[in-house]
């Protein structure tokens, strides 16, 4: 089996490769070639790598704080501790102090992530074996409680820049862990449509950013075309745009959408969902707040099994055409690209 919910699995390491370029460097690039037969082995195959060339580069390390009793002075005087050691008649001194230490969050979400992996059935035995082998260089790093991750706090510079692809990989895993109350072991769900949008969104800017950059493909913010002085702005929700294309004379706005039904059913009819058809409809009003007509928007979806897809644009009144197109991620990589090419030139 090759595909994952209508998905060539070599697709989504490219997907995964247009968004993070580490992936086209050092020793990812053999990926391509291999096989995978789901998804968790793919991911296995990339923590494999990207852990085995992490450890030759040298393992992120960061000050951790230490609370540790001793016999001489080290960093500064832990006053209680101490006095509390000398009630007990124990003559060391508490100190506080920091202390490089590849145990900090970043080593931990590697480790866990691995764990995690080497427990799932659908990871081949020899990816398993690679990363337990790859876990002994960790001795001194300890799993985290997934639930404690502040993901939004990691930061990254030159010192550990490496690590922003792995551990997007590992958010990705690790969010579809759920804790289960029966007994108290984490369970792995299928990979979701949620977490797959987001890999779909970012590799269809990227993909425009590395081959159309004259477009200046952005995530761009759409300010409300209203009068702020007499308007209560505060309670308006903010609108941002997946991907905007600016050419020369027209602007393509798309919104990227991954459903396991692309389509709603109501009354024996297919129709586009009326939430999305709503903000591409709004994007493009307020975007264009001169009525140029000359913004256009696009819903873009993952083609699914359905026997009727998205397919098709309605032209305003204004001169704005909003278009609903398909890209089908079950075929060679090729095809996929000159389907997204397409799209920018009217197709």
């Amino acid at each position: 089996m090759t595909e994952n919910k209508g998905i060539l699995i070599r697709n989504v390491y490219y997907m995964l490769a247009y968004a993070f370029q580490e992936l086209r460097q050092n020793n990812y690039a053999k990926i391509e070639g291999e096989a995978f037969d789901n998804i968790y082995d793919l991911f296995a195959e990339i923590l494999v790598r990207g852990i085995s060339y992490q450890l030759k580069q040298g393992l992120y390390r960061e000050y951790v704080a230490k609370n540790e009793s001793m016999q001489t002075i080290r960093g500064k005087i832990d006053i209680n501790g101490t006095i509390a050691n000398r009630t007990r008649n124990i003559q060391h001194i508490v100190c506080d102090y920091d202390e490089l230490s590849e145990n900090n969050v970043y080593n931990q979400i590697l480790v866990t992530t691995a764990t995690l992996l080497m427990k799932h059935s659908d990871v081949k035995k020899e990816k398993k074996s690679k990363l337990k082998q790859l876990m002994l260089f960790f001795q001194n790093v300890q799993p985290i409680d997934v639930r404690t991750i502040r993901w939004k706090a990691l930061r990254f510079d030159r010192n550990n820049r490496n690590y922003r692809m792995l551990l997007y990989l590992c958010f990705f895993i690790i969010r579809e862990w759920l804790m289960t109350t029966e007994n108290g072991e984490f369970k792995m769900r299928e990979f979701s449509d949620d977490h797959m949008c987001r890999l779909f969104e970012k590799f269809i800017l990227a993909y425009y950013k590395k081959h159309h950059p004259e477009l200046k493909p952005y995530p761009a913010p759409v300010k409300w075309n209203i009068d702020e002085e007499l308007s209560t702005i505060s309670i308006l929700p903010n609108m941002q745009t997946d991907i905007l294309l600016k050419g020369k004379e027209r602007t393509i706005i798309i919104d990227a959408k991954y459903y396991s039904r692309s389509m709603q059913r109501q009354y024996e009819k297919s129709t586009i969902h009326s939430s999305n058809l709503y903000q591409i409809h709004t994007y493009v009003t307020e975007y264009d707040k001169d009525h140029k007509g000359n913004v256009d928007g696009m819903l873009l979806y993952a083609k699914t099994q359905e026997e009727i897809v998205p397919d098709g644009q309605i032209k305003l009144k204004s001169g704005n055409y909003i278009y609903f197109r398909t890209l089908d991620l079950n075929t060679d990589f090729k095809s996929i690209k000159d389907r997204l090419d397409s799209f920018i030139k009217g197709d």
